[in-house]
């Protein structure tokens, strides 16, 4: 069996997750009251670093490498077809700097704790992944998410209640965003400790 006929699920999977996350990241949560700090891909995306981590876990590093660059090449294409090329190209730098920080972070703790090595690189992974997406996608002089959002240039649309400042509409969306990260990352724990017994580490993992 060659090396990609042993990981094109995880690449088709991968593949899957990023562009949909670029769709849903174009649109508000407007539930609760949070359509102002929180899209629907922020819900999506941490999956990407599940499918990272069962990758490393099962194949090792290079073979999680193989599948962030396969999976960026296809977001990617599909992201400027179903989104936007600013969209696409924030996604696919973003994509490529965290899933790669991902691997390298879960590939130093894997003989740690079950639950520490998935938790701690996909925690790094968000980070980065929204510092880097928001940054470039949004951040002025990019008007992408006002226009997206019907909003005027250099809307304070943060609630200045919850920390006391008003701060720009895709700094706040970028905060709310993280903070779904890290909650479905933790969620993901329970399918990545469900799937331990059968994606067991290959012979030549390493």
């Amino acid at each position: 069996m060659t090396r990609f006929a042993r990981i094109w699920p995880f690449v088709a999977a991968m593949a899957a997750v990023v562009a949909l996350s670029n769709v849903l990241v174009q649109h508000p949560f407007a539930h609760f009251g949070l359509g102002e700090v929180l899209t629907w891909g922020a819900f999506t995306y941490p999956v990407a670093f599940l499918v990272n981590d069962l990758t490393n876990r099962r194949f090792g590093p290079a073979a999680a490498r193989r599948v962030v660059f396969a999976g960026f090449a296809l977001a990617v294409v599909l992201s400027v077809w179903l989104a936007s090329p600013r969209i696409a190209v924030a996604s696919g730098s973003a994509f490529l700097a965290a899933q790669l920080l991902d691997a390298a972070v879960f590939d130093r703790l894997r003989g740690t704790a079950w639950w520490r090595a998935p938790l701690i690189s996909t925690l790094a992974g968000s980070v980065l992944d929204t510092a880097l997406f928001f940054t470039i996608a949004f951040a002025p002089p990019f008007a992408a998410l006002d226009t997206a959002f019907g909003l005027a240039d250099g809307t304070l649309a943060f609630p200045a209640s919850l920390f006391g400042v008003a701060m720009p509409l895709w700094l706040s969306l970028a905060f709310g965003d993280f903070a779904v990260k890290v909650l479905v990352g933790l969620a993901m724990l329970v399918p990545y400790g469900a799937l331990l017994s059968v994606l067991r580490p290959a012979p030549a993992a390493r």
